[in-house]
């Protein structure tokens, strides 16, 4: 059940009728521990709404402090104004945490009755549409309120917050807070903060073309806030606005570093972050307590030397050094050579692009995963539950007759309690052969003209051999997924893609490996997709930038495999200028019944009758993104799928059509579903006109980061990662 279950009155109803049958054993036989397991995984809204009023003992149930202590209404899409409100009277005085998280479709009249809830300690209305004057409101309302998430945007005025509403704001243990206009938001009030969560989402430009101005008072934010800071986190979109925004924040840490200070997560995009003078004295202060949780700071605040004195005596949970190639040897003799107390207590590890160089320098074997520490990496750190080695490179050497070292994906296949990775597309091959290595390994003869290289190396999948794939090609890769049996979300990313709508990556392509420079990763092909089959408990798959994918039918024999597969994401797979495995894609949806959300970016995808057909077979599918710059769309399939599809709140299309045409299967579908479905959200647009910034930035936020823009979800700062 969960996002796609729902129990109505006229249903529970008939399950009980059953009962009245002598003999009969029905639902409410069940222990009341039973039922209340089963009653979890229903939505608050149909529990006191319908369930309740079947029975006096389900009503009990439905009521019972176990189901409306804690209360999540994101993904309760059908929810609209009338059925939160309806729903906010009958569990007021009983819930305690309320989270309305990405319910961007509830309008701000009907938000004004979470008042009622007095009772609530930690509210989250992340993404929703509330006026400071309402936020006032609430605030003065909840005075036991501990913890807060909300937005700051460009209504928001600190002069408007009643007296009543400081108060509580002086009582916060807890506040995040999503910039998306400069300033401090409700900080200044904040006296008492143990953690600050931030995220700096501020566009450089107005819709005007305008500059946006950072002029901020210092002073502001140093009124004695950060005395009591244990946890603090800022992720950042790229634009210069908000890294100087976040310099501003971390002003008073020049003055005073705070004692207690325990997680420090800073995520800056780009290949130059803002420097940080007081950076090095943070280190050393957070390597003297000797309780650091969780690290992350961006290449250009962090030596080696510093890096050392943070780590050392340490046992983090949490560690990210995306793109920081400077640290990486220091990285992993903190890790493996004693710096790091206890190296086992690490659970996420981000190493993305740890081994990067520009591509217009040279590179070396030095610029490789080392299979030797790896090895001892997966021995050290054992209980890794998430682990990231985007844009890194890992070339297995096959040597005939001799023992090589061991095989990443052997390494890996040891971490047993693993739960997410992402992996480099060359990390899945066992090697490359002699002549193809030497062929392909410089790079001015893959972009000489239009010639042609031979594919080498790339098995088609066959899936009625009944053969899972070959061993000399996945043996490395069969032992990640016979070891790793509870890993739920892999990404596979190649080394030279790059998304026609990013997230947080630079869409720049000079610090971009040309595609296909990568000979190991264009080995990666159909049989290593087959291979993921194996992985039976995989909910959330990525697979981008795979040149050597040819027909697809590895995607079919992985569907048929993983039947929990709930989000799909795929990008540039086989050749660029053909969508050759077309065929198979459609095969492959007709077996994901699970699926709740596809992404799918090629640059030639046909988005015909047949296409949508197919994706009619994932009934429940909820978000839908289509990326194709010279893509095309049949709009009656279009709107015939969505009218099946009935649970779709999400269909985003950024392809090659004209502006006419995508503009009126927008209206269609708007005007057609919004009644029924109050969380809808359309957005069709071609993906190369002047004005999609301005359309990407109406888009809300939630969908941004889950599904509309492309990022790794894995091992990201733990209070901000979507996932």
């Amino acid at each position: 059940m969960g996002e796609t279950g729902a129990m109505d009155g006229h249903g529970a109803q008939g399950a009980c009728a059953d009962e009245g049958v002598q003999g009969a054993v029905g639902i409410l036989n069940l222990s009341d521990e039973i039922l209340l397991c089963i009653l979890y995984h229903l939505p608050v809204c149909d529990l006191l709404l319908n369930v309740a009023n079947v029975c006096h003992k389900l009503r009990t149930l439905c009521y019972d402090k176990t189901l409306l202590s804690d209360v999540c209404f994101s993904h309760h899409y059908s929810a609209g104004d009338r059925t939160l409100v309806r729903t906010i009277e009958k569990l007021s005085c009983r819930v305690q945490s309320l989270s309305l998280n990405g319910c961007y479709w509830l309008s701000s009249a009907a938000l004004k009755h979470l008042s009622r809830c007095r009772e609530v300690t930690r509210l989250d209305v992340t993404g929703c549409r509330l006026t400071t004057v309402r936020l006032s409101h609430l605030l003065s309302s909840l005075s036991l309120l501990r913890c807060l998430a909300f937005d700051v945007t460009s209504g928001f005025c600190s002069s408007q917050l009643s007296s009543e509403a400081v108060d509580t704001l002086g009582r916060l243990s807890e506040l995040r807070q999503s910039l998306l206009t400069p300033g401090y938001g409700v900080v200044p009030y904040c006296a008492k903060l143990r953690k600050l969560m931030l995220q700096f989402d501020i566009a450089d430009v107005t819709r005007d073309g305008v500059g946006v101005s950072c002029q901020l008072m210092v002073g502001q934010s140093s009124v004695p806030h950060y005395q009591q800071l244990e946890e603090f986190t800022a992720r950042l979109a790229p634009g210069e606005v908000n890294q100087t925004l976040l310099l501003l924040y971390l002003a008073v840490f020049s003055v005073h570093i705070p004692e207690r200070l325990r997680v420090f997560l800073v995520s800056i995009p780009g290949p130059n972050p803002a420097h940080w003078p007081s950076a090095r004295t943070l280190a050393q202060r957070l390597g003297q307590r000797g309780d650091l949780e969780a690290l992350q700071l961006p290449r250009t605040w962090l030596d080696s030397p510093s890096l050392k004195l943070a780590l050392g005596g340490n046992s983090p949970r949490h560690l990210s050094f995306s793109r920081c190639p400077a640290l990486w040897p220091q990285v992993f003799q903190s890790l493996l050579e004693g710096g790091v107390k206890d190296p086992a207590q690490l659970s996420s590890l981000n190493l993305s692009g740890i081994n990067h160089v520009l591509y217009s320098d040279c590179r070396n074997v030095d610029d490789q995963l080392p299979a030797s520490t790896m090895s001892r990496l997966a021995i050290g750190c054992a209980n890794l539950k998430h682990l990231n080695l985007m844009h890194t490179h890992y070339h297995h050497e096959k040597t005939p007759g001799l023992n090589g070292d061991t095989h990443l994906c052997s390494s890996l296949a040891t971490l047993r309690g693993l739960c997410s990775l992402t992996l480099p597309a060359c990390a899945l091959s066992d090697g490359v052969s002699s002549n193809s290595s030497s062929s392909t390994t410089s790079p001015s003869s893959l972009l000489l003209g239009l010639k042609k290289s031979a594919r080498v190396g790339l098995q088609n999948f066959n899936a009625d051999s009944g053969q899972s794939s070959p061993v000399d090609t996945t043996s490395g890769l069969a032992q990640l997924t016979s070891g790793c049996a509870t890993l739920e979300t892999l990404e596979v990313i190649g080394p030279g893609f790059v998304s026609a709508l990013p997230r947080l990556e630079s869409c720049t392509r000079s610090s971009v490996e040309p595609r296909g420079m990568c000979a190991w990763a264009r080995t990666v092909g159909d049989t290593h997709v087959a291979a993921l089959g194996g992985l039976r408990r995989l909910r959330c798959l990525t697979l981008a930038g795979l040149p050597g994918i040819l027909k697809g039918t590895g995607l079919v024999h992985m569907a048929k495999q993983c039947k929990n597969l709930k989000v799909l994401s795929l990008a540039n797979i086989g050749v660029v200028k053909a969508m050759n495995y077309a065929p198979a894609l459609l095969e492959t949806l007709r077996h994901c019944t699970q699926l709740q959300e596809l992404r799918l970016e090629q640059p030639y995808l046909n988005a015909n009758s047949a296409f949508f057909e197919a994706l009619s077979c994932c009934s429940r599918l909820r978000r839908l993104c289509l990326v194709s710059r010279s893509g095309t769309f049949d709009p009656s399939a279009a709107e015939s799928f969505v009218e099946r599809c009935r649970l779709v709140v999400t269909c985003h299309l950024f392809m090659g059509g004209t502006l006419v045409a995508c503009r009126t299967l927008q209206k269609t579908l708007t005007e057609r579903f919004s009644a029924e479905r109050p969380a809808l959200s359309v957005v069709i647009y071609p993906l190369h006109h002047e004005d999609l910034p301005s359309v990407i930035r109406d888009i809300p936020l939630t969908l941004l980061d889950t599904v509309t823009l492309f990022q790794s979800h894995v091992a990201q700062p733990p209070h901000l990662s979507p996932y």
